[in-house]
């Protein structure tokens, strides 16, 4: 793959006017092709609006009436994804070839969604990712992903994916985008603390991959002016402050982070950097750890005469080692003896065949020492012997067994 100029757009939505954010979208889009770019990621919630600091009238317990007016309005807003707000942004892509990522509110039915729409050339509208746990009191305007929305797109690019906002600090869906192959790790946020970059850091070096985040810059003055919002009315006051930023796959900062205001930031991305990324944390079907056999060696061992103790699960030995020890009768024998002094003659499969063995292939070990005779009735440790079928109970004889034999 060739080397290649990727966009993160910082800028606000205009949640009081619904189509002028697809508008101003698109002359974004535009704007980033000009510049040389052939991937361009927006926030979360740039159609649609991120309602920062609403309540929307629910306090626990209570929903008052102008909260539910709030989410009218809120509803009203959002995009239905067949609808001439995602087209004006379809066509702009369509257009410049550029290949969009961008967050919005998806309405479908009754229920709002907070997705990112993934937008590629000719093909338009390929895909959703539908955010699966809402954040906090997001929860109760927007509905929960499933699951089913998790695409991860190959392009000319690389594989494109998306992971909204606070679902990044979910491991499980993390290693589900590593393991379907991103390169391209695309993060529309609403979160601009300090603390939000290294996290993008972290998950470039964790995953080997490029990662593009992108918050909006919005002010107060973006909003309505009835806009019900906690942190205050001030025009002037930034509700967002951007941070957005794009990271290589080694943690390296490319472009960003910006908190000055509107803008788009650019980054030459060179696909092979994810190949020389891997060369030390590389991902896929793992070998077999060192230490174990293969599965019939344990499991099945008793059935063929081979103690647990060396061919079962957690051995130490491995390969050639383990061979020649099943083979070696004295190690097996060791092996049963170790397993009775464990455990006694208990009513055990493993317990009974480890005696067998220990019979047929002359008793106890001789370096180990043949020990007093048990008394009548008794183990080889001197425990009661139980019928196959008894289960020792607490403070019983034979429940735990002594240490190993000197």
């Amino acid at each position: 793959m060739t080397a290649f100029k990727a966009a993160v757009v910082q800028a606000a939505s205009t949640p009081g006017a619904p189509l002028a954010a697809a508008e101003k979208g698109a002359a974004l889009i535009r704007e980033a092709a000009a510049a040389g770019a052939r991937l361009a990621v927006f926030p979360e919630a740039f159609l649609g609006g991120y309602p920062k600091g609403a309540s929307f009238g629910a306090p626990v317990g209570v929903r008052r009436p102008e909260g539910r007016a709030d989410f009218q309005r809120y509803h009203e807003g959002a995009v239905e994804l067949t609808g001439p707000r995602v087209a004006l942004m379809a066509e702009a892509a369509r257009e410049t070839g550029v290949f969009t990522v961008v967050g919005c509110i998806e309405r479908d039915g009754g229920t709002l969604y907070c997705t990112a729409l993934f937008l590629d050339g000719d093909k338009g509208l390929v895909g959703k990712h539908r955010k699966l746990m809402p954040t906090a009191a997001e929860r109760l305007i927007w509905g929960f992903g499933d699951g089913s929305t998790m695409p991860v797109f190959s392009t000319p690019l690389g594989r494109i994916g998306a992971v909204i906002c606070w679902e990044n600090y979910m491991p499980m869906l993390r290693m589900a985008m590593y393991d379907k192959g991103v390169t391209l790790y695309c993060a529309p946020t609403a979160d601009d603390r300090d603390t939000w970059l290294p996290s993008m850091q972290h998950i470039a070096l964790e995953g080997r991959c490029f990662v593009l985040t992108a918050c909006q810059h919005i002010r107060r003055g973006a909003y309505p002016a009835d806009f019900d919002c906690a942190l205050g009315d001030d025009p002037d006051l930034v509700l967002m402050r951007g941070g957005s930023a794009i990271v290589s796959p080694l943690g390296k900062v490319l472009a960003g982070p910006s908190f000055e205001g509107e803008t788009i930031l650019y980054a030459d991305i060179d696909p092979d950097e994810v190949v020389r990324g891997k060369f030390r944390l590389r991902r896929g079907r793992p070998l077999r750890p060192a230490g174990r056999v293969p599965p019939d060696r344990g499991r099945n061992a008793a059935r063929r005469g081979q103690p647990r103790g060396i061919g079962g699960r957690g051995t130490r030995h491995a390969g050639d080692g383990a061979r020649r020890a099943l083979q070696d009768p004295g190690l097996r024998r060791h092996a049963a003896a170790d397993r009775l002094g464990h455990h006694g003659v208990g009513g055990g499969r493993a317990q009974r065949r480890a005696l067998q063995l220990l019979q047929r292939d002359g008793g106890r070990p001789a370096d180990r020492g043949a020990g007093p005779a048990a008394p009548a009735g008794r183990g080889p440790q001197g425990h009661r012997r139980q019928h196959p079928g008894h289960r020792p109970v607490r403070g019983e004889p034979g429940q735990r067994g002594p240490t190993r034999p000197p």
